[in-house]
């Protein structure tokens, strides 16, 4: 196998949608694992995997473009937009 790289991980992450974001984020995990701890690429995929923890909560990266008022009726109910950078709280399971 390859010597990963910031550009393979980037080529994972650069697609990815909420409804893939784990498994993407444990091909990245697979991708780094043996790496030392201090390896700068270990650590970029370990951001990646953070960002695409988050995602896995989320609607959409929203790394761009505006984003959807919060002051609507019934956004404390039900938001219709959640970016990665801000995540619906996690819930437990069968609530």
């Amino acid at each position: 196998m390859p010597e990963p790289t910031k550009e393979a991980i980037d080529a994972l992450v650069g697609p990815a949608t909420p409804q893939f974001a784990y498994q993407l984020r444990a091909r990245i995990q697979e991708l780094v694992k043996d790496l030392a701890e201090d390896d700068p690429v270990r650590q970029y995929g370990e951001e990646k995997m953070e960002l695409l923890d988050r995602l896995g909560y989320a609607s959409s990266k929203a790394a761009a473009g505006g984003r959807v008022r919060r002051d609507v009726p019934g956004w404390n109910e039900l938001p219709s937009s959640a970016p990665a950078d801000s995540p619906l709280p996690h819930r437990p399971v069968g609530t």
